[in-house]
């Protein structure tokens, strides 16, 4: 343990735990350059302080993302239909919810056949607001159905007819 090995062939070939303590005795470890040479940057781009280099909010990130995935169309629906009660009325809202949206038409569900009546006559203002809202979505069309009736249409004997009106509703 006395010997210590200043010889730089023998130091290359010594185990890193003797290295070190050559390194820390200030002895040369080995016969390898140990600094690094700094790479000179030629752009200023990559230069501390420079503009364009502070971080960018949360928001600003998500928004690209969004827009270079092209999940820009799907979250817009989305928030249409999360935001159905600040489009449409608190009050419109709980008789009223959106179903389906297919090749630019909205489907709305109503609790009776009066309330999808008096949507149709709101349909005007509700597609402006959708569109001015969420351009996006694509919402060319609402359509605004009535509760879900059984059909007395069925069998052999059935004759085209007027059928139960407003019964359920």
């Amino acid at each position: 343990m006395t010997d210590v090995v200043t010889d730089s062939a023998a130091s290359a070939e010594a185990p890193e735990t003797v290295a070190t303590y050559l390194r820390l005795r200030g002895l040369k470890p080995s016969a390898k350059n140990w600094k690094r040479k700094r790479r000179i940057s030629v752009d200023d781009d990559n230069a501390p302080f420079t503009p364009g280099r502070d971080p960018g909010s949360l928001g600003a990130v998500l928004d690209t993302l969004s827009r270079e995935s092209g999940w820009e169309t799907t979250l817009a629906r989305e928030d249409l239909v999360r935001q159905w009660a600040d489009l449409a009325g608190a009050d419109t809202a709980k008789h009223s919810e959106p179903v389906s949206l297919e090749r630019g038409l909205l489907t709305v569900k109503c609790d009776s056949t009066a309330w999808a009546k008096n949507l149709q006559f709101m349909r005007a203002t509700i597609l402006t607001e959708i569109g001015r809202r969420y351009p996006e979505a694509g919402v060319e069309n609402l359509r605004f159905i009535g509760p879900d009736v059984p059909s007395w249409k069925w069998g052999p004997r059935a004759v085209p007819g007027r059928g139960p009106r407003d019964t359920y509703g």
